[in-house]
């Protein structure tokens, strides 16, 4: 029968990373890489599995899920994250999927996150497809900073599996600053160390876009005051993380 290996990468999830691996005991084996945390997260992850561990060299999300998936050896790769919780019916729609073990497949998973105290349906959250379940030898995360794709030859059908990951995204709304400050500075260095630049001002009309897209034309009033509140912030991001790249790429004044 083929094997799941489940793959997580982590960095100072304390708080989520038992709830998470509880709810995966079910898998054929559990790898955990971590960034270098400074909490228990190490600690706690080897109460369910051995094979944890730790590279705290970051170069971005995508060769950290790289080098997570090296450590794995099932003949199917599941990746999840720490803030991500499987339902049972989406458990045994994936172990149907392991079990058929058609290498031309891979699956996308349909995710609805829980946001400031309600699952967002709207807004252009959801249903969030992320291809998660795949054959471990035929494909792999693409080597971005942030926003990592799995690249896999374009003969794999991709199918969509029917019922939802639920995503614990923010905590609180500082963990949300916290987390969108750092994708914005990875978005920044990615797109610096390819020449790319920005203004304040196209970092506005993007932010209005943005704000505009979530709100109205993706229905985030549906979504109640929660709704508003997400999109007020992701304009704020993405307002952000072109003001960080136009700030890199000013000047350097420090020897006038």
């Amino acid at each position: 029968m083929a094997r799941l290996s489940v793959v997580l990468i982590v960095k100072d999830e304390a708080e989520a990373i038992v709830s998470c691996l509880e709810g995966l005991a079910w898998a054929d084996e559990l790898v955990v890489l971590d960034g270098g945390s400074s909490d228990e997260t190490v600690a706690l992850a080897r109460q369910f599995t051995d094979k944890v561990y730790v590279d705290n060299d970051w170069q971005g999300y995508g060769v950290q899920r790289q080098r997570a998936q090296s450590y794995a050896t099932g003949d199917w790769v599941l990746m999840v994250d720490a803030d991500e919780r499987l339902t049972p019916e989406l458990i045994d729609e994936i172990k149907v999927a392991v079990f058929g073990n058609d290498q031309g497949k891979v699956y996308a998973l349909p995710r609805l996150s829980y946001c400031f105290g309600r699952f967002i349906r709207h807004s252009g959250w959801y249903p969030d497809y992320v291809v998660r379940l795949y054959p471990r030898e035929a494909a792999q995360y693409t080597s971005a900073r942030v926003h990592e794709k799995l690249d896999h030859p374009d003969s794999m059908q991709c199918l969509k599996l029917k019922h939802d990951m639920l995503h614990y995204t923010y905590r609180d709304l500082e963990h949300y600053l916290v987390k969108s400050a750092k994708y914005a500075a990875e978005w920044a260095k990615q797109n610096q160390q390819k020449n790319k630049r920005a203004s304040i001002s196209k970092g506005f009309l993007h932010g209005v876009g943005c704000f505009v897209r979530m709100y109205l034309l993706k229905a985030g009033f549906l979504d109640g005051r929660q709704g508003l509140l997400l999109a007020l912030l992701s304009a704020h991001s993405t307002f952000v993380k072109y003001a960080d790249l136009w700030v890199r790429n000013l000047p350097d004044r420090s020897d006038s």
